[in-house]
């Protein structure tokens, strides 16, 4: 389609997708022709169904071809997020829609933000759908695998030009509420249309936003409006309980405080929740336990990989005040049995993941027990994928993980392809670099299966599952024994 055509059809896109009314489209026009350097438009027909991938591929050729925007993927997403920003509402209006729908249902509300968030482009949709993912069936229910493809990696002359930048402190991270609107760089994602919520939990104010690379169903973050370091404390569960108080169809959760155990962004304090249901939140209770002076509060043993502990009951304060409790106690714990050490050389090593939910009128509170002990064999951490799963996964385990979804690196798309048939074929694996430090589970797998063309790369996504399920193990700071059970057991009893 024409440069024309092209700015229509996107003007015409938010009209459809209720981003702009109708009075907005020939205003909305001359805006897009200002950011394209286009002193003039020429009217013309268009099909009003264009997909929007179709629409911002055309306009983004042309501004290639013409000098506005570098072809590379940094440069092109720079670009077209300031195009979609024109279109995007202003906040303003955003939260007053919000606060209407809220009105009739927390529901309801979400629903509406998620959709502008997707129309908006903030959430690249066409991006999403090439994700991979699968379910392995173990013995704690159906783990979700993803390889998550919908974050671009920077292209080299990208992060050429990213390191010559002077560096900037504004917005002092990817979270700050700086970023609503922001323009964006090499270095930093363009934000011009990404829109945030107010919210207060707790008594502190926060705001509510939607991962732009979508993990799971409405996968949101609710960050601190201040830029302030993320802390596991009686805070943090009050504010998590809040949370689902608010939006009692969502679960929210927060990664732990501390390195190797934590999460990627440990300067600025957030949460991540979403309307879905995991895997350890489908997990029952294995083994019931009362808290002496808590006896109104359901507790127990999860049935999970990791070591979970399970509060729920109606008065969310008396819950706060217990995991509190268990917090404090979990902190300077020592178990050497276990090999359970609260700290080390003055460096502590105890923390919890905590996820929050509603379950039948009652608060539901998850605390994962964490350790990030480190050891020579195991330098980037004990209670982590150990060395022999690498070739798989050797990034920390955060919350999104910890709860039964795999969030592998893109990379195994490609490996699973090459491998598959490297296996089927009878090649040598170690020839190809690519896929050689998978070799030792190769052996394994030939040993185990009869391998063929139809069934390889099932076979491989299987396995992987399994793969991930043992590292969920590995994290677990007391073992799936009985051995493990009695010291679990005597570490809720010192509480």
């Amino acid at each position: 389609m024409s440069i024309f055509e092209a700015v229509k059809a996107l003007a015409l896109y938010a009209k459809r997708e209720g981003l702009i009314e109708k009075e907005d489209v020939i205003f909305s026009i001359n805006q897009l022709c200002q950011a394209l350097a286009l002193d003039s438009f020429e009217d013309c027909e268009v099909d009003e169904e264009y997909e929007l991938e179709d629409i911002l591929s055309s306009i983004l050729k042309y501004a290639c071809e013409n000098g506005l925007c570098e072809n590379s993927v940094v440069y092109r997403d720079l670009f077209d997020t300031r195009l979609m920003g024109i279109l995007t509402p202003r906040p303003s209006l955003v939260i007053k829609r919000f606060k209407e729908e809220y009105e009739k249902s927390p529901k309801a509300a979400t629903e509406y933000y998620y959709r502008l968030a997707k129309k908006s482009d903030y959430i690249r949709e066409y991006r999403i759908k090439n994700d991979v993912k699968w379910i392995t069936k173990t013995e704690y229910g159906d783990i979700d695998i993803t390889i998550n493809l919908s974050k671009p990696e920077k292209d080299p002359k990208a992060i050429a030009a990213a390191l010559k930048m002077k560096q900037s402190a504004y917005p002092k991270c990817q979270l700050c509420k700086e970023n609503e609107g922001y323009m964006g760089r090499v270095n930093h994602p363009a934000r011009q249309n990404h829109r945030i919520i107010p919210i207060a939990l707790a008594g502190e104010d926060f705001f509510l936003q939607y991962s732009p690379y979508v993990y799971y169903n409405e996968h949101c973050i609710v960050f601190n409006s201040e830029h302030i370091p993320m802390v596991i404390n009686k805070g943090a569960f009050e504010k998590l309980l809040s949370f689902v108080e608010l939006f009692p169809h969502y679960f929210v959760g927060s990664n732990a405080d501390l390195p190797i155990v934590g999460g990627s962004i440990l300067t600025h304090e957030h949460f991540q929740g979403g309307n879905y249901e995991f895997a350890m939140a489908k997990a029952p209770v294995e083994y019931a336990f009362t808290f002496k002076g808590y006896e109104d509060i359901n507790a127990g043993i999860v049935k999970w990989p990791m070591s979970v502990i399970r509060l729920s009951g109606k008065d969310k304060a008396r819950i706060t005040e217990l995991a509190d409790r268990i917090l404090s106690a979990w902190r300077g714990y020592t178990d050497e049995e276990a090999f359970i050490y609260s700290e080390t050389d003055g460096e502590p090593h105890n923390t919890i993941t905590p996820i929050a939910r509603m379950r039948d009128g009652k608060f539901e509170l998850d605390l994962v027990l964490r350790n990030n002990i480190t050891t020579e064999e195991c330098p980037l951490g004990f209670y982590h994928p150990h060395p022999e799963y690498h070739h798989i996964k050797k990034e920390n385990i955060g919350l999104i993980e910890v709860m039964g979804l795999a969030v592998l690196p893109s990379r195994l798309k490609e490996e699973i392809s090459l491998l598959a048939k490297a296996l089927v074929d009878g090649n040598d694996i170690t020839a190809d670099e690519r896929i050689a430090k998978h070799a030792k589970w190769a052996e394994m797998l030939r040993a185990k299966y009869e391998l063929n063309s139809d069934n390889c790369e099932e076979i491989l996504r299987k396995e992987i599952g399994i793969i991930f399920t043992s590292i969920l193990e590995q994290c677990g700071v007391f073992e799936r024994n009985e051995a493990g059970r009695k010291q679990f057991i005597r570490f809720m009893e010192s509480v």
